[in-house]
């Protein structure tokens, strides 16, 4: 048998739920992806706190919240404690926009499924790779090789390849073949073969645009709002497909030299551009060279204005404005508050960049028609003032005398049962916080600290010994140097350092955030939700365009086509995308095609069997080894034999047949074309074929027998037998490794 492979969805099939799969490999447990909805539905988790304490590591693809939004609950709620795996702006990106949804929730509510503390506990042990580099799993999951690469679709944005001897499993969702403004494509089409490949049908029934007429009816909708003195509002991720969607503006205001103002709105955009200024080796290549050779890097951004306070917005009410503001659901944030005050003039524009999630207020305004008026509740936090902070602070009174008696309490009984109490250790006192002649020092003191005062109520202790009143006596310890110090008592307490600190910026904060997050992080006054329901009429205009970067539904079915699986596992998807790409995938790419329901575990284990074999070195001392990359081959004729229960491979105990020569590579034309130009050949496409010189033609030509399998294809060389044919023929043959 080959590696035992098992794959469980808890959700994110048959829809366009949030993305989280278990896949078991050699009773290895991954988590792949730990997403959640903007609308924060915990039903959507039951299927992982079922499985959650026996997960061993977690791998995130992307840093939005539907890749990762549900880890920092998972760990506070489900006792995930799995080590996190990603790459450095995923875990960036990903903290960022996890500040982004808290802030944004406790601005308007109540919400109490995790913290700011919460979400850094969860992040704090993330292990970041970087592009390519294995990863070897030490105890349980040894012999398991992980590995990130380029995925496309948002900036650090990963496909995983699992290995485990020798056969791959590769976990690649939401990726994007085309080259944008600041990513590459992925890298899928790379791998070739592997024995599963876990991939989204999210796009399978969607064709998209070409890229440069995308982008102009784009700008042409913003300008044609702009010019009708309109405002134009983005709603947007935190740290995403955002970046793709300043770039644009950035380069065409410069190249237009137009003064329309830009905001950039989240609570965090400040944080995330400097952040993402610093992640040029993750972007596109075009932005590496660009800043290699002219030290411009391309989110110093000129025309985009970062604000982290809507309030600024105010000062140019007048002006015709484009504004970036997150969440892109609409249902919280920046871009909720500032939908109700523009969607009641025609002359604005609301512009959709990408589908909203099911049940949002953004995929209600993208159907067709859109509807004329909407329901939205608008929510405030306000400070308490009055009979409500008078009693909001009596209540904080009650629960800290609570505590406090119940912790006095429980020191009793650890005494009480405590065997043979020494007589030198003072008897904890109940102090009775009420009593006005008690200062707060001593309320506050803490037990073992030196009281000046005696205060009555001595408790009787259970054992033999007799009370008697608190005697310190000074033992303080002498060397030749003087009394013996301490260190830990002049060592700062992390606590007092996080309140001074918290003083220190409180200011900064107050200036640049908006009111409610700066009280949210100081946490300063005791507040309240105020909310009121109206009805908006919509009357601006509503567009969706498509910019959320993952590949059309052709060329998904291309690349699948080129990878060939053996077995495929289809996620993420509506079902009539799921089922279509299933069925196409079947007669097309390959037999083995799966689309599992949530909490049906598939078993996709290879059909190929795997052996441990040792190569003698009576073998390899004749073996002769040719370099292919970061890597070395070669062909040998071996007989297979046993030594100490281990398979070994040996010499052949007769001489070796001879065999044809095998060349080792992948012939890309559209690369060849530029060797044989270079080389001074005139070559050029024609049907599908390479024409070179007058008379010669390179094809490549797939065996229609074999769905999909890039090993079959032959390169058939055709023209007379001149000297220009051997000498392509040479080149031809350069392009492969021979053995």
């Amino acid at each position: 048998m080959g590696t035992s492979v098992q794959v469980t969805p808890l959700c994110g099939v048959y829809s366009e739920s949030p993305l989280c799969y278990l896949l078991s490999i050699d009773g290895f447990n991954f988590l792949m992806d730990c997403g959640w909805n903007d609308l924060f539905d915990e039903n959507l988790l039951k299927p992982l706190a079922r499985v959650a304490p026996k997960i061993d590591a977690v791998l995130l693809s992307h840093p939005d919240i539907l890749h990762l939004g549900a880890l920092p609950y998972a760990m506070k709620h489900f006792k995930l404690s799995a080590p996190v795996y990603s790459t450095e702006p995923v875990y960036r990106l990903g903290l960022l926009t996890m500040y982004d949804h808290y802030l944004s929730r406790r601005q308007v509510s109540d919400f109490n499924l995790f913290t700011l503390d919460d979400i850094d506990t969860a992040f704090q042990n993330v292990t970041r790779l970087t592009y390519s580099q294995n990863y070897h799993f030490p105890d349980k999951g040894e012999g398991i090789v992980i590995a990130p690469h380029v995925a496309g679709h948002l900036l650090g944005g990963t496909m995983w390849k699992i290995t485990k001897d020798g056969e791959d499993v590769v976990y690649g969702v939401d990726f994007n073949h085309r080259k944008e403004r600041h990513l590459n494509g992925t890298v899928l089409e790379s791998f070739v073969r592997p024995a599963v490949l876990i991939t989204d049908a999210y796009n399978a029934l969607n064709n998209q645009l070409y890229k440069r007429q995308r982008d102009q009816e784009f700008i042409e909708a913003i300008l044609k709002a702009l010019r009708a003195d309109g405002n134009v509002l983005l709603p947007v991720d935190t740290a995403g497909r955002v970046l793709e969607l300043i770039l644009i503006l950035e380069q065409y205001w410069a190249q237009q030299h137009l003064t329309f103002p830009i905001f950039f709105l989240t609570n965090v955009s400040t944080s995330t551009i400097d952040y993402v200024k610093s992640f040029l080796e993750w972007m596109s290549d075009s932005i590496a060279k660009s800043f290699e050779h002219t030290r411009d890097n391309a989110f110093a951004l000129k025309h985009v204005t970062l604000i982290i306070n809507k309030n600024e917005l105010e000062k140019l009410a007048e002006v015709p404005k484009v504004v970036l503001a997150s969440m892109a659901s609409l249902e919280v944030g920046f871009s909720h508050d500032i939908f109700v005050e523009w969607a009641t003039e025609a002359k604005n524009l609301v512009l959709f960049t990408e589908k909203g999630q099911f049940g949002t207020l953004a995929r209600m305004l993208q159907v067709d028609p859109p509807p004329k008026a909407v329901k939205v509740t608008m929510s405030k936090r306000v400070p308490l003032g009055g009979e409500e902070l008078k009693a909001y602070e009596e209540e904080q009174s009650r629960i800290k005398k609570e505590e406090a008696l119940k912790a006095n309490l429980i020191k009793e009984e650890e005494l009480r049962t405590s065997p043979g109490a020494d007589a030198n250790v003072a008897v904890p006192m109940v102090i009775d916080a009420n009593s006005s002649h008690v200062s707060s020092n001593v309320a506050s003191s803490r037990f073992g600290e030196h009281l000046d005062i005696v205060i009555d109520g001595f408790i009787p202790p259970a054992t033999s010994v007799s009370p008697m009143f608190p005697f310190f006596e000074n033992t303080a310890e002498w060397d030749d140097y003087g009394e013996i110090i301490n260190p830990d008592d002049y060592i700062i307490k992390e606590e007092d350092m996080d309140q001074a600190s918290m003083q220190c910026i409180g200011g900064e904060l107050d200036g640049k955030l908006d009111e409610g997050s700066a009280h949210l992080l100081l946490d300063s006054t005791p507040s309240k939700v105020v909310s009121n329901e109206m009805t908006v009429q919509v009357k601006c205009g509503l567009t969706y365009m498509d910019f959320e970067g993952r590949s059309d539904g052709r060329s998904v079915k291309s690349i699948l086509a080129h990878v060939a699986p053996l077995k495929l596992v289809l996620v993420h998807g509506s079902a009539e995308a799921t089922e279509h790409l299933k069925q196409h995938c079947a007669k097309h790419v390959c037999p083995h095609v799966y689309a599992p329901q949530i909490d049906e575990t598939i078993d996709v284990t290879s059909d190929l069997c795997a052996y441990k074999v040792q190569l003698s070195e009576r073998l390899m001392s004749n073996v002769i080894f040719k370099k292919m990359g970061d890597y070395e081959i070669a062909w040998i004729d071996a007989e297979v034999g046993k030594t100490n229960d281990m398979l070994t491979l040996g010499p052949l105990s007769s001489t070796p047949p001879t065999h044809k020569t095998v060349l080792v590579g992948d012939l890309k034309l559209a690369d060849f074309k530029q060797f044989l130009a270079s080389k001074g050949v005139q070559v050029e496409f024609a049907g599908g074929a390479l024409r070179c010189g007058e008379y010669v033609t390179v094809r490549k030509i797939s065996d229609s027998n074999q769905k999909g399998v890039t090993g079959t294809q032959q390169v058939v060389i055709e023209g007379p037998l001149t000297e220009e044919y051997y000498k392509i023929r040479e080149h031809l043959y350069s392009q492969f490794y021979l053995l």
